[in-house]
């Protein structure tokens, strides 16, 4: 009640899951059970960058330059 920098509802997880529905909505669906398990993958590593207040861009980068970072180790 006295923390404003929380978010007011308590609706991450159905954030999250709003770009898989839409993707499913446009395009009719995944074609193949390996693909959406590959996009599944990708948007929970930028969702935990996000969440972790990490660079997304520069993360990226560093992941296709072949230096990959895990986003649960980093210090807080």
């Amino acid at each position: 009640m006295q923390n404003f920098s929380l978010s007011f509802d308590n609706n991450q997880a159905e954030r999250d899951l709003r770009m898989m529905k839409l993707k499913q909505k446009i395009s009719g669906g995944f074609r193949s059970e390996d693909g959406s398990r590959q996009f599944c993958r990708i948007r929970g590593y930028l969702a935990t960058l996000r969440k972790q207040r990490l660079n997304v861009f520069d993360a990226l980068f560093n992941l296709f330059a072949g230096n990959s970072q895990s986003p649960l180790s980093q210090p807080e």
